[in-house]
């Protein structure tokens, strides 16, 4: 049974939601039409959708739905897109200490250079950079659309032509660029060009954003050296664009893996699974090419 410090609890974890109710109820819709979503979530999900509907003040609407997603929430049970609904209902996104976006605007001195890398979402494209000597800053954020200042949910839903993108600050003295490129056709899929892994739709297409005619240089050599090695067995298909304004994203999505060590370590997982089905496809693929030349040579 919900006690009162359970009501009160729940309470307090969704007030500062109620601030703008069309956008959470925006977002139960779209978990309830989620075919990702199991049926137990949904089940919750419309019992929400419904007492709102029939005038039960939201906010006791969202407290009960804190409340029925709370365990699984605890255990990092909730299926992904139902698991930050409820960091956006609890406030988490917003409690977090803001993430300091001054040296994105900064002037670079002449030893510091910045790439930009479009590579699926880009919760799983920051720690592998930011990990590497030399690397001095990576934002999450949006590039290559047409809109200002897009949000999150614009990008999502489409028809900004923006994709999730990092930018990374680093010392030319310390790393290059060609190193930069070289890890990034390790994290992505160069195969796919509107599927990254798991993410599915414009918004997820492999860029590399070059920002002078030396990265442009520098980007198809290595494409051009990766299609030649034998590692997939399908062309190579990412895009190489000029790169234009960067708009750093949401201070939630900033350091993803810091904040939510657990989901994205699942995350992280599923895309390494993934790639090494891809290279061992190909190591088999290319092993049949080969015999098949020597039993014709």
């Amino acid at each position: 049974m919900k006690t009162e410090a359970d009501f009160i609890l729940s309470e307090k974890a969704v007030l500062q939601m109620i601030n703008d109710p069309e956008d959470i109820l925006n977002d139960i819709y779209n978990l309830i039409l989620n075919p990702a979503t199991r049926d137990w979530e949904r089940k919750q999900l419309l019992t929400a959708k419904k007492a709102a509907e029939t005038g039960r003040p939201l906010k006791g609407a969202l407290s009960d739905l804190e409340y029925q997603l709370r365990p699984l929430a605890a255990r990092n049970n909730l299926t992904a897109d139902l698991s930050d609904f409820y960091l956006k209902l609890t406030n988490n996104a917003s409690s977090e200490a803001k993430f300091d976006l001054s040296r994105h605007y900064e002037k670079d001195p002449d030893y510091v250079d910045r790439a930009i890398f479009a590579g699926g979402c880009f919760w799983c494209m920051v720690e592998p950079f930011e990990n590497k000597p030399g690397i001095l800053l990576v934002l999450s954020g949006y590039t290559g659309g047409h809109t200002q200042n897009p949000s999150y949910e614009e990008v999502l839903q489409g028809g900004t032509g923006h994709v999730e993108a990092v930018e990374i600050i680093f010392d030319t003295r310390i790393v290059h660029y060609e190193d930069l490129v070289a890890l990034y056709w390790q994290l992505t899929d160069p195969t796919d060009a509107l599927r990254q892994f798991a993410d599915r739709g414009d918004n997820y297409r492999p860029v590399i954003f070059v920002r002078d005619a030396k990265q442009r240089q520098i980007a198809q050599a290595s494409k051009t050296a990766l299609a030649k090695s034998g590692l997939y067995d399908q062309p190579i298909v990412t895009a190489i664009e000029p790169a234009g304004t960067f708009w750093p994203a949401e201070n939630f999505h900033q350091q993803f893996y810091k904040k939510n060590p657990r989901r994205y370590k699942q995350l992280e997982r599923s895309r390494h699974t993934y790639q090494a089905y891809q290279h061992l496809r190909a190591k088999i693929h290319l092993f049949f090419r080969r015999l098949s030349r020597r039993a014709n040579s």
